[in-house]
C-alpha cells in the first residue's frame, strides 16, 4: 500500500487557513486516511485505485474495501492506549482559539515525553487507518438537511476561503470542514470498533483517544454551534448501539462548557446517560441543574453546574460521589468521554482551576470504572483546550494513566498560581445533585 500525501499546512500552523479547492469526489467515504504527526502531512492509503493531486484540487476514485480499519487482536493483546489523529488541517481560521495549531502541539508533547508508539512499541498504538464516518453515521444524531447543506455551502467557503456558519455563533468553516469533519467523527467510530474487537480477547483492553478536531459536544441535532461541527461523542454512541449492540452508553463531558449538542440528542433517551460538569454561567449558557432528561429519559441526564474557581478538590469529589455512582448504578456497556481540557486554570475561555494533575486523576479513575463496569471499553473524545501547553501536557499526562504509570503534573503545574477554592459553594452543588439524581 502506497502512501500519498493530501495535503501539507503551512511551515507554522498558526498562519492563517491553508487553502484547497472542494475538489473532493463523493467516494471520499471508501477512502482511509492518516496523519503524519512528523511532517505534519495529512496521507491518504493508496491501493492500486489511485488518485492524482494537482495545486489546490484532489482527484480520488473508490478504496478497496479489503483493508481492515482496526488493528489485528495481536496487535492489541498489550496495548493499553490506542489513539487517531484527525487533525483537520486545512479547517483554520488564524488567531482563532479554536484553530489548527492545537492537535499538532498534542502530537509533539506525546513524542517528546516518548508516549507514542514509536518508543512504547505494543503498549500504544496509533490507528494507522481512518474512514470518514458516512452520511448515515452523520444522520443517526443530525438532520439530514443539515448535513447536506454543510456539504452545500462548501462551494460558497471555496469563493471566499472562510466563512462563518449562520446562526451557529463563532463557527467557522473552510472548503476542507466539511470532509474532515466527517473524517474526525469517523476517527473516534475506528477507536470504538478497536476497544470492543479487544474487549472480546481481553479483560484489559486499551483505552481509546481520538485526537480530533473540530471538537462537538456543543454542535445541536440541527446544525452546528460553539466551534463544533459534528457531535462526534453523540454519533460514537449511537455507532456503538447499532454496530456493537452496546446498548447502554455512559457520557462523561468534563469540558468547562456544557456539552448542550450531546444533552439535547439524547434529552430523553434512557440508553444514554449523559453526565456533565461544567462551569456554571458559562458558554453556552445551558446545562442548569434541573435539566434532568424527558419522557423516558428523565433522570438520563445529570448537569453539574461547578462555581468559577473550583478545581482539583471539587473535582476528586465530584468523581467520587456523583460520577462514579451514577455510572455503578446505570450499569454501562461502554463509557464515552468528552474530554474537554479547558477547565485548565492557564485556559483563556474560563475560570476554573484545573490543573494537569486533575486531568491525569479523571482518565485513571474513568479507566477504572470503565473495567469494573463494562469489561474496560472506554474512548474519550478531545473537545476544548485552547493554551496549547496546558492542552498537550494534560493530554500526554491522561495517556501516561492509562499506562498506569505516575503523574508529571508536577513538573508542569505551578501552585503558586492557584487560590482557595469555592468550597462551600461546591459542596452546595454537590449535595442539592444528590438530591435531584437520589444518589
Amino acid at each position: 500500500m502506497e502512501l500519498q500525501p493530501i495535503f501539507s499546512p503551512p511551515s507554522s500552523v498558526g498562519n492563517a487557513c491553508f487553502r484547497m479547492r472542494r475538489q473532493i469526489c463523493t467516494s471520499m467515504n471508501h477512502h482511509m486516511c492518516k496523519y503524519d504527526a512528523r511532517n505534519r502531512v495529512f496521507l491518504r492509503l493508496q491501493s492500486e485505485d489511485s488518485f492524482k493531486i494537482s495545486r489546490g484540487s484532489i482527484y480520488c476514485s473508490k478504496f478497496s474495501e479489503n483493508n481492515p480499519t482496526t488493528p489485528s487482536i495481536s496487535e492489541t493483546t498489550d496495548a493499553k492506549v490506542i489513539y487517531s489523529v484527525a487533525p483537520a488541517m486545512g479547517h483554520n481560521k488564524e488567531s482563532h482559539p479554536e484553530c489548527n495549531s492545537r492537535v499538532p502541539a498534542i502530537m509533539d508533547a506525546l513524542e517528546k515525553m516518548e508516549l507514542t508508539s514509536k518508543f512504547r512499541g505494543s503498549e500504544v498504538i496509533e490507528l494507522q487507518s481512518l474512514r470518514p464516518a458516512s452520511v448515515d453515521d452523520i444522520a443517526s444524531v443530525h438532520a439530514k438537511a443539515y448535513v447536506s447543506g454543510l456539504e452545500k455551502v462548501m462551494d460558497q467557503a471555496s469563493e471566499k476561503g472562510l466563512i462563518f456558519i449562520d446562526g451557529s455563533g463563532p463557527t467557522y468553516a473552510t472548503p476542507t470542514t466539511f470532509q474532515e469533519s466527517l473524517l474526525a467523527a469517523g476517527a473516534g467510530i475506528s477507536l470504538v470498533d478497536s476497544v470492543v474487537a479487544a474487549s472480546k480477547v481481553s479483560h484489559n483492553p486499551p483505552v481509546g483517544f481520538a485526537l480530533i478536531r473540530p471538537p462537538g459536544h456543543h454542535a445541536v441535532p440541527k446544525g452546528p454551534m460553539g466551534f463544533c461541527v459534528f457531535g462526534n461523542v453523540a454519533i460514537a454512541a449511537r455507532y456503538a448501539q447499532r454496530a456493537h449492540g452496546l446498548k447502554r452508553v455512559f457520557i462523561i463531558d468534563f469540558d468547562v462548557h456544557h456539552g448542550n449538542g450531546t444533552n439535547d440528542a439524547f434529552y430523553d433517551d434512557p440508553d444514554i446517560f449523559f453526565l456533565s460538569t461544567h462551569q456554571d454561567g458559562s458558554y453556552p449558557g445551558t446545562g442548569k441543574i434541573d435539566q434532568v432528561g424527558r419522557g423516558a429519559g428523565e433522570g438520563a441526564t445529570l448537569n453539574l453546574p461547578l462555581p468559577g474557581g473550583s478545581g482539583d478538590i471539587a473535582m476528586r469529589t465530584v468523581f467520587d460521589e456523583v460520577i462514579a455512582p451514577c455510572a455503578q448504578r446505570f450499569k454501562p456497556d461502554i463509557i464515552l468521554v468528552s474530554a474537554g481540557y479547558d477547565g485548565h486554570v492557564l485556559d483563556p475561555l474560563a475560570s476554573l482551576q484545573y490543573t494537569t494533575g486533575t486531568y491525569y486523576m479523571l482518565a485513571s479513575s474513568i479507566k477504572q470504572l470503565a473495567k469494573d463496569l463494562c469489561g474496560g471499553r472506554c474512548v474519550f473524545f478531545l473537545e476544548g483546550g485552547y493554551n496549547l501547553s496546558s492542552l498537550s501536557y494534560s493530554v500526554a499526562d491522561s495517556f501516561r494513566a492509562f499506562l498506569g504509570e505516575p503523574s508529571l503534573a508536577a513538573g508542569f503545574d505551578d501552585p503558586a498560581i492557584l487560590y482557595d477554592e469555592p468550597s462551600k459553594m461546591v459542596k452546595q452543588a454537590i449535595q442539592k445533585i444528590k438530591h435531584i439524581h437520589s444518589l
